[in-house]
């Protein structure tokens, strides 16, 4: 099974495989601890920003941390920001940090206006989801192609997280909650999202379980898979095009040594007479 942005852009796949698409989330928003939905329900109008790195940074420079912190403390939204490491000297009274946050139910509670991500796979399917534009700050691998994605789509605003500044960030939120062009953008895709036949999880369980049923699916395995390492890599195919070249540039230059010495001959013959 494969996993693809349906509303990002369309991928060429095997026959064998499935896709699924944002199977991991939960679809709808459950209630959150009563200390966090009191501290999301005193934003007011304004409403929150939820900011998440993923699990694999949960730390950063003292001066990173005061540079976001300090553009948070500008805005008027409440942060809860996903964050385990030296609380930053400039933080704010409108932001708390949490080791933990649900990412998932934040997102779709009526009062969040924007998520700061780092662009992984689950974190913008959910925003997707529940219609919430971005501020994305990939770090590696494919969060640069994701939020690249949610660029070119009017979903997100890009900044880097080693040269962004305090005013950066703050008119980066400011843009994406302001603006509405970007809400609007991710409610289409939201609606996208949502506008299937079959809903994602229940697909993947129909499959897992039909190859379960037919004992591995072998009539679904491509012949792609018994191909030899030569055959894997074109080398047998590069090897019979460059013959093909080589068989030509042979005959060619044979034929224009041949015509060569033929004209030679012939001019020997007319000096002599």
């Amino acid at each position: 099974m494969t996993s693809d942005f349906l509303s990002l852009v369309l991928r060429s796949n095997l026959h064998s495989n499935v896709d699924y698409d944002d199977v991991t989330l939960v679809t709808e928003q459950i209630l959150l601890l009563q200390e966090m939905e009191e501290f999301v329900q005193s934003a007011g109008e304004h409403g929150i920003v939820v900011f998440s790195l993923g699990s694999m940074i949960t730390n950063m420079t003292e001066e990173r941390a005061n540079t976001i912190a300090s553009a948070f403390a500008q805005i008027p939204q409440k942060v809860l920001w996903r964050y385990d490491g030296k609380i930053p000297d400039t933080l704010g009274s409108n932001t708390r940090l949490y080791k933990w946050i649900p990412q998932n139910d934040l997102l779709g509670h009526p009062k969040t206006k924007a998520f700061i991500t780092h662009g992984g796979a689950n974190g913008i399917y959910e925003a997707i989801y529940h219609g919430i534009p971005m501020v994305g700050i990939p770090l590696f691998a494919d969060q640069l192609d994701n939020i690249a994605h949610m660029t070119a789509k009017g979903a997100a605003v890009r900044l880097d997280l080693g040269t962004m500044s305090r005013a950066d960030l703050f008119n980066a939120l400011k843009q994406v909650i302001n603006n509405p062009f970007y809400k609007e953008n991710v409610i289409r895709l939201s609606a996208i999202q949502h506008d299937q036949p079959v809903k994602p999880l229940d697909r993947a369980v129909f499959w897992i379980e039909f190859v379960m049923r037919h004992k591995g699916a072998k009539h679904l395995r491509p012949a792609v898979h018994d191909l030899t390492w030569y055959q894997y890599h074109s080398l047998d195919v590069i090897g019979f095009l460059l013959g093909c070249v080589a068989t030509v540039i042979f005959l060619v230059t044979n034929c224009c040594l041949f015509c060569c010495r033929k004209f030679a001959k012939t001019g020997k013959k007319v000096k002599r007479e």
